[in-house]
């Protein structure tokens, strides 16, 4: 930059007066600037030194005068150019910081570069897919697979994909509705579902208010038959069950801890009685008879075999699996058993090793199977995240109940007959009551999956045993667990209550051991070492004088307490 100056005049006269002389000689500077710049400081005048006029006065030199002070300058305004035609408009402001905005001239707004708009637009879109989530989820959709497919079809839309399982149907039946509500069309589809409702349920205008839809489906006329024959047996017993208790507590005969002492004392002599090769593969199951003459088991093969007791000897096998059988339960009312298998097939013999009953229905692998106490039910657990029941007699699927996340393995009856536990790979156990199909209980605690489950004959504890190497002890009063029981050093496969008492529990692990535990208190009382391999599943005869368990050792191991066996003896 440069600034432009114009002349200053600077006038020097010396007139100076000396004591006796008539010479006078002044010589006053003035400055006077001529710029239009604003006033600028004044600047002291310069004095010459005083000469006598003796010679003439010489002409100053410039160098002598002193310059006068810069003046303050204001740095430039730094202009761009002006663009030309067909280039890019620039940014009026005066930061050249980058930013991604620009004012329009000729409108005066905000105008947003390319990269900040891509920006806005992937917000808004992820903003309007997370508002179509929340509205999916909000949307009332079908549970039973058969509604869902009306819908679909109702809608317009394929009723099925190919390999498409049910939950992926009601799925994609949630997005599409979402979709609707999303495009404005949901008036639309309200107008079909009423539609649909209308044809199907036209007399009962009134009662669809009081309709809690969709939390339960209605179900067949058998599964009310079975859930009130299912309330009457199970009152009966619990009558019994608690008139039994409180005659045992008020009578002074009953000496409920002198008799629980001498359970435990037995069970602190049991020991192995009978060691047999029970197949070429591994052992997956056992079930004694109810009156025990008779024991039942099962193996990787698919066939499963009866052997009679006490000295386990073979009396038949039964062959009808595809896959390997998971499991075998005797009927507590006949001599009659129920294996399970991979096959996804669970069937019904009779002790001759005749097929009575194949019910077939569940879309995975079958896990354990258990009867309900009447006889006339079978309960078995799958893979396909469900249980079942079924009717013995006629082979009819009751129910198919829902509610774990992931795989069922374990199911047990209440020994009333009104309650069903359920455990999975969820590391959940659900309560069920069999007289109105409601979950009542979710008991949470496990960390890993639950393999094992068992109801007490005293009718308000259940025993869970897992994949965390600890057996649970729940109070269904309470609704919480009493006792954690590290119980082992490996998983847990198989839990069981004492059947006539409870006085005992019984479990089975993988460290290739079985650990008997005192029913009052739940210490140890006994461990059952002889496996060499996984001990996969036990069971307890009636009176708690013999526990079987069966390993990956091929092996079945019969257990028995001193006196048991000089009874035996004496029998024989």
């Amino acid at each position: 930059m440069e600034v432009e100056m114009e002349n200053t005049t600077l006038s020097v006269t010396g007139e100076s007066s000396i004591p006796g002389s008539d010479v006078q000689d002044q010589n006053p500077v003035s400055v006077q600037p001529t710029l239009p710049q604003p006033p600028q400081p004044v600047i002291p005048p310069v004095i010459t030194p005083v000469v006598p006029p003796l010679a003439p006065l010489p002409a100053v030199p410039s160098s002598l005068v002193r310059p006068l002070a810069p003046l303050p300058v204001r740095p430039p305004v730094v202009r761009p150019p002006v663009p030309q035609n067909g280039e890019a408009g620039s940014s009026d402001s005066d930061s050249d910081d980058g930013a991604d905005t620009r004012i329009n001239k000729g409108t005066g707004e905000y105008e947003i570069s390319e990269e900040s708009r891509l920006v806005r637009e992937r917000q808004e879109k992820a903003m309007q897919d997370l508002m179509m989530r929340r509205r999916a989820a909000a949307l009332a959709v079908p549970t039973n697979d058969m509604a869902v497919r009306a819908r679909l079809r109702h809608l317009g839309e394929p009723i099925t994909l190919f390999g498409e399982r049910e939950m992926e149907r009601r799925d994609r039946l949630r997005m599409i509705m979402a979709k609707l509500d999303a495009e404005g069309q949901l008036e639309k589809l309200m107008k079909a579902l009423e539609d649909e409702e209308a044809a199907t349920s036209a007399p009962k205008d009134e009662a669809e208010d009081d309709l809690q839809y969709p939390f339960y489906t209605e179900g067949s006329k058998s599964l009310l038959d079975a859930r009130i024959n299912i309330a009457k047996y199970s009152l009966v017993r619990a009558a019994l069950r608690i008139q039994r208790a409180q005659r045992r507590r008020d009578d002074p005969d009953e000496d409920v801890d002198a008799e629980m002492d001498w359970t435990l004392k037995q069970a602190a002599n049991l020991s192995l009685q009978f060691s047999e090769i029970g197949d070429d593969r591994p052992l997956t199951g056992c079930s004694f008879s109810r009156d025990g003459k008779g024991l039942a088991t099962c193996s990787l093969t698919g066939a499963s075999k009866l052997w009679s007791m006490p000295n386990v000897k073979k009396v038949s096998t039964f062959k009808g699996h595809t896959e390997r059988a998971t499991d075998v339960a005797y009927s507590p009312m006949h001599n009659h058993l129920a294996t399970a298998s991979a096959d996804r097939k669970a069937k019904y013999w009779n002790d001759q090793g005749s097929l009575l009953r194949t019910f077939e229905g569940h879309l995975d692998r079958l896990a354990r199977i258990a009867f309900h106490p009447s006889g006339k039910y079978l309960g078995t657990a799958s893979f396909d995240k469900t249980w079942r029941l079924w009717d013995v007699e006629t082979g009819e699927e009751l129910l198919l109940q829902e509610g774990h996340s992931r795989s069922v393995y374990g199911l047990a009856f209440h020994h009333d007959g009104s309650l069903a536990a359920s455990c999975g790979l969820d590391a959940l156990a659900r309560v069920w009551d069999l007289r109105t199909g409601r979950s009542v209980l979710a008991l949470e605690g496990h960390v890993k999956p639950i393999l094992g489950i068992s109801f007490s004959p005293n009718g308000y504890h259940l025993a869970t045993g897992g994949e965390d190497n600890t057996c649970r002890i729940w109070d269904l009063r309470k609704k919480k667990s009493l006792y954690t029981i590290p119980a082992h050093s490996n998983l847990i496969s198989q839990v069981k209550f004492e059947p006539q008492e409870g006085y005992f529990l019984v479990t089975a692990s993988y460290d290739m051991t079985a650990k008997v535990w005192s029913g009052r208190d739940f210490k140890p009382v006994k461990t059952l070492s002889g496996h060499e391999a996984k001990v996969t599943s036990l069971d307890v005869l009636g009176d708690g004088g013999y526990i079987v368990t069966v390993s990956h050792d091929r092996t079945i191991k019969l257990w028995s307490s001193s006196t048991t066996d000089e009874q035996a003896m004496d029998v024989d």
